[in-house]
């Protein structure tokens, strides 16, 4: 990997790492679900009228746009919106990666590998201290739903590996995340009705000059602009000309920058065991992103890069 490259996945992973601190922004003005759902609608809009088809199949777009999009960020949205920490939320996202390693032995029939599974049972021991913490100090279900977040976006990995198996031919990443955003808005929307005041997501348009409006609205701006389409963009070009195992692990430097940047902006000040967890479950994601499992010969499947963010 180059010096330049280093540098621009350390930019994106300062990118990802702020983007908690927009998101931050963004839900203290709109209700969470709502957000979301603008969120994607904003992306969604102009990558029918100007973005390719990915050239995947429907099924496994709609269920990448179901797992990492609807789910994973109504469960955020809401999680933050109810308590979670930003920078706490930042780490426990990282979870998405060892969810998949094991939902991938579920469905897909991969083997897990000795260095895989104790990365699993370090970042599972991490993540389990973490919640210990929130039940003695703050409440529980902010870091259940965070852990859900973590989950839809693991199952929409899979979805992302199956259509990038199953394409005709090369796809392009940004495009596949980019058209991703063409799903969440209705059942976002329809999440916003159901669960919150069907008014209040419109009359928070009408208070968009004040200084929290303002506030919000650039924290849309940035989700939109820096966290998924120059993120994704830098991501996928990374991606695309060096080895994955070389490009991933600076995805491990997202919490370390959202932690920071909630301690800087937002005052957050994680307890002295929170932050041991922390470093027990970035080295258990590291350890369990080390290695690739190795899919069941009776079931072929070419390898394909996870995206999304």
């Amino acid at each position: 990997m180059s010096q330049r490259d280093r540098l621009l996945a350390l930019s994106v992973a300062v990118m990802w790492g702020v983007n908690f601190l927009a998101i931050h922004a963004v839900i203290q003005h709109f209700p969470p679900l709502f957000a979301a759902a603008l969120r994607f609608a904003v992306l969604a809009v102009p990558t029918m009228l100007f973005v390719p088809w990915p050239g995947v199949k429907l099924r496994w777009l709609i269920g990448f746009g179901l797992g990492f999009g609807t789910g994973h960020f109504a469960f955020l949205f809401v999680a933050m919106h109810i308590g979670m920490p930003t920078g706490l939320a930042s780490l426990v996202l990282q979870s998405s990666a060892p969810f998949t390693v094991l939902l991938g032995a579920v469905l897909l029939r991969e083997r897990i590998t000795p260095i895989a599974a104790s990365g699993i049972g370090l970042a599972v021991l991490g993540m389990g201290i973490i919640g210990w913490q929130r039940a003695e100090h703050a409440a529980l279900l902010p870091m259940i739903l965070t852990v859900l977040a973590a989950l839809s976006w693991a199952t929409g990995n899979l979805c992302t590996r199956k259509g990038f198996a199953e394409a005709t031919g090369p796809v392009n990443p940004l495009h596949f995340t980019l058209w991703m955003s063409v799903v969440p808005p209705l059942p976002m929307y329809a999440l916003s009705l159901a669960f919150e005041d069907p008014s209040a997501g419109w009359e928070a348009f009408g208070s968009i000059g004040t200084s929290e409006g303002l506030v919000a609205l650039g924290g849309l701006v940035y989700i939109v602009l820096i966290g998924t389409v120059a993120g994704s963009g830098l991501w996928s070009t990374l991606m695309s000309r060096n080895p994955a195992g070389v490009v991933a692990p600076f995805s491990l430097l997202v919490p370390i920058v959202g932690m920071t940047a909630a301690f800087l902006v937002l005052g957050e000040r994680p307890t002295a065991i929170e932050i041991a967890a922390a470093v027990v479950v970035i080295v258990g994601v590291l350890l369990g992103s080390m290695s690739r499992p190795v899919r069941e010969p009776t079931t072929p499947q070419a390898e394909c890069a996870t995206v999304g963010r």
